[in-house]
């Protein structure tokens, strides 16, 4: 793939790499070290040359990738008690769809609805209904192994510790 995907894949997501509030997924810390922003851009980037190299839609790829985490507040600062089914991996999903529709009504389809929401797969029990939201879902759990590099954050990502 040539050098020319650069300028593609930004005419498909530069009116969200550009929005005030996506901008703020800068601050909100992701796993370890890394913000939302950057994992969600790293998702959004692979997906993309996943999708465009296996002649799929790329531009749903990308946004879908680019929205999958793109979740209200920052969750690792949250200190109050949740059950289960209500902690930050099981609903994050939705609440980052419902700001999707929100601040990007324009960009939203079905299967960009579906990537987000299915993301989380296997902890969410529905399966991606698409191979876009499959190659979403797989990229994500790939990149987020960044966190294997600073295994001190382990406890803290599945709810054990401190938080902070």
């Amino acid at each position: 793939m040539s050098i020319l995907w650069r300028v593609e894949y930004y005419k498909i997501v530069k009116e969200i790499l550009e929005h005030p509030e996506f901008i703020k997924r800068k601050k909100f810390n992701h796993h370890s070290n890394i913000s939302v922003y950057d994992h969600c851009l790293a998702v959004s980037k692979l997906s993309y040359k996943i999708a465009r190299r296996m002649h799929l839609d790329y531009k749903s790829a990308a946004i879908g990738g680019l929205l999958h985490d793109f979740y209200s507040k920052p969750w690792q600062d949250c200190s109050e008690k949740t059950k289960l089914l209500e902690a930050h991996g099981f609903t994050h999903a939705k609440d980052a769809m419902l700001n999707a529709h929100k601040y990007f009504p324009n960009l939203m389809n079905e299967k960009i609805d579906d990537i987000i929401l299915r993301h989380m797969f296997p902890l969410n029990k529905i399966p991606p209904k698409y191979k876009e939201g499959w190659i979403v879902t797989t990229v994500d759990k790939y990149i987020s192994l960044e966190v294997f590099k600073n295994p001190k954050f382990l406890p803290k990502l599945i709810g054990l510790g401190k938080k902070g």
